[in-house]
C-alpha cells in the first residue's frame, strides 16, 4: 500500500467530477506537439481541489505536492498572473534555475519572487562545470574548480532574482556521485549557509541516477534530491526516455524510503516527459505506462500526464515538480497533485 500525504482536503465526490471535466479540455492539448506557450487558455484558473502538502525531509517546509517549475516556463518571458494563480490555489514551492541553461527564467521570476519571499520555498539550481564521466574519479583540484564555479552561479542567482536568500541551491544534472558528495563542495555550501545566502543543499539528477541518489543519502549532507522518475523507472536523459533495464518504481521503493529515512525530501522530474514523446519518433508515448496501474487509477478518467504524477507521489515522492507553460496545464497538475491519494486508499 503507498502512503497517503500527510495532509489532504479533498472535494466531494461530485465537485471532483466537475474538476476532471474542466481538466480534461486541456488533455489532448498536452499530448500535440509544438504546443506555444502563448496558446489561449482560460484567463482564470476557475475552481480547483484544495492542495495538499507533504513535509519536504528535514528542511521543515510543508510543501504544495505540486512545485511550479520555472525554468523552460520563465525562460523567454515572465508570467506573473500565472505565478499568482498558482500561489491563490496553494502552490507554495518554486523552482527555477541559472541563466547558463534557463535564459531569463530567474530575472522573470524575480519580481514575484520579491513579493511573495516570505511565503514561498525558493529553490535555483546550477550545473558543477567540471567535465566529467559518472564513474571519474575526481581530484582535488577538479572538486574546488567545480566548488567555484557553483558558488559564482549561486551568487549570480540572487541577483537575478533580486533577492538575498535561497531556500536551497541545487547542484543541477548531478551525474557522478563523487563529485557531489566532494568535501569541497560541502565546505562551499556551508559557507554560503553561514553567509545566509542559502538554507538547503539539494541536487538534482536524470543521469545515473540511482547511483547519485544513493551517495547522498550516504553523505547525511543532503535536504532534497530532485529525480528523474517514472511509474515504469529510471527516466534516461541521454536517450530521453527510459533508462534500459531499469526496474519499475515500486521495486525501487526501498532506495527512495532510505533517501527519506535519511532526510532529505524527494521532487519527482521527468515523471510525464517520455509520455510526451520526440519529433522524430511521431510525438508522444501515451499509454507508456498503463501496464504499471490497477484499481482506481487505472480506471480514472485523468490524462496521461495527471496519472503518471498521480502515481510517482504515492510510490516514495514527497513532492513532483512540472513545468508549467500556462492555466490549462496548472488546472490539469492542480488536479493530479492534490487528489493522487484518493487513487491508493
Amino acid at each position: 500500500m503507498s502512503e497517503r500525504s500527510d495532509s489532504t482536503a479533498g472535494p466531494t465526490r461530485r465537485r471532483f467530477l466537475q474538476y476532471l471535466a474542466v481538466a480534461g479540455a486541456t488533455a489532448n492539448q498536452l499530448l500535440r506537439p509544438g504546443r506555444a506557450a502563448a496558446e489561449a487558455t482560460p484567463e482564470r484558473l476557475g475552481e480547483v481541489p484544495t492542495m495538499s502538502y507533504r513535509s519536504l525531509g528535514r528542511t521543515g517546509h510543508q510543501s504544495s505536492r505540486l512545485v511550479f517549475g520555472c525554468g523552460a516556463s520563465l525562460a523567454l518571458w515572465a508570467k506573473d498572473e500565472l505565478l499568482e494563480q498558482a500561489f491563490e490555489a496553494g502552490i507554495n514551492t518554486f523552482d527555477v534555475g541559472f541563466r547558463g541553461y534557463y535564459r531569463n527564467a530567474e530575472e522573470n521570476l524575480g519580481p514575484f519572487a520579491k513579493r511573495h519571499r516570505d511565503e514561498i520555498f525558493l529553490i535555483s539550481k546550477a550545473q558543477v562545470p567540471v567535465e566529467l564521466e559518472p564513474n571519474d574519479d575526481v581530484t582535488v583540484a577538479q572538486a574546488k574548480q567545480g566548488a567555484a564555479g557553483w558558488q559564482a552561479a549561486m551568487d549570480a542567482s540572487l541577483k537575478e532574482l533580486g533577492v538575498e536568500r535561497l531556500d536551497a541551491y541545487y547542484l543541477m544534472a548531478s551525474h557522478n556521485p563523487k563529485l557531489v558528495t566532494s568535501d569541497e563542495i560541502w565546505e562551499t555550501f556551508q559557507r554560503a549557509k553561514q553567509a545566509g545566502k542559502v538554507q538547503n543543499l539539494g541536487l538534482s539528477t536524470h543521469r545515473n541516477a540511482q547511483a547519485v541518489l544513493e551517495a547522498a543519502t550516504a553523505s547525511g549532507r543532503f535536504d532534497l534530491a530532485m529525480i528523474a522518475i517514472t511509474p515504469a523507472g529510471w527516466y534516461d536523459w541521454d536517450s530521453k526516455g527510459l533508462l534500459p533495464e531499469s526496474p519499475p518504481m515500486t521495486e525501487l521503493r526501498p532506495v527512495l524510503d532510505r533517501a527519506r529515512a535519511a532526510g532529505i525530501g524527494l521532487v519527482g522530474m521527468k515523471a510525464g516527459r517520455y509520455l510526451k514523446g520526440r519529433k522524430f519518433l511521431s510525438w508522444g508515448n501515451a499509454g507508456a505506462f498503463d501496464d504499471h496501474y490497477a484499481g482506481k487509477l487505472a480506471a480514472a478518467d485523468l490524462s496521461a500526464f495527471q496519472k503518471s504524477y498521480a502515481f510517482v507521489l504515492e510510490h516514495g515522492l514527497d513532492v513532483v515538480n512540472a513545468d508549467i507553460q500556462d492555466v490549462g496545464q496548472l488546472r490539469e497538475n492542480l488536479v493530479a497533485a492534490a487528489t493522487s491519494a484518493e487513487y491508493f486508499a
